[in-house]
């Protein structure tokens, strides 16, 4: 189990800032996930993204039933680099052929325990629901 313990200094473009990080907290804190983060990390859970990338990956993945918008995509990212759950990629290895502008974000330890404790828990709602007959019993 992954707890926060320290404020953590972050490098960015032009100067520095300090995240501050609550002390203990557990993944199970941070539930539940508004839908556009739980996505964001799932996108993220398969490695580093810039930002189109994972509003294309949230569509392809939902079949089009999930679209983030700019604005919803780059809040919830400045949330998520706030409290520590993502983080900004540094140099990247190959910047061939890719837009020097983009930045890339990926998942932190937290984050992906974060995003562990959010599937678990989605997984016991649709358990719960399935044991209700209010899905089939069969996963779809």
């Amino acid at each position: 189990m992954v707890t926060i313990s320290m404020v953590d200094i972050v490098a960015r473009r032009g100067g520095t800032i300090a995240r501050k990080r609550q002390i203990g907290r557990l993944p199970e804190a941070y539930l539940p996930l508004p839908p556009a983060t739980f996505h964001i990390l799932l996108a993220l859970a398969d490695g580093e993204l810039h930002g189109y990338a994972i509003m294309k990956g949230v569509a392809a993945r939902s079949e089009g039933a999930v679209r983030l918008g700019p604005g919803t995509l780059y809040t919830a990212l400045k949330r998520l680099l706030e409290t520590g759950l993502v983080e900004e990629c540094g140099e990247r290895a190959d910047r061939e052929g890719d837009d020097e502008r983009r930045r890339y974000y990926r998942l932190t330890p937290v984050g992906l325990s974060v995003a562990r404790a959010e599937a678990r828990r989605l997984d016991a709602l649709v358990h719960a629901a399935r044991r209700k007959k209010l899905i089939g019993v069969r996963p779809a």
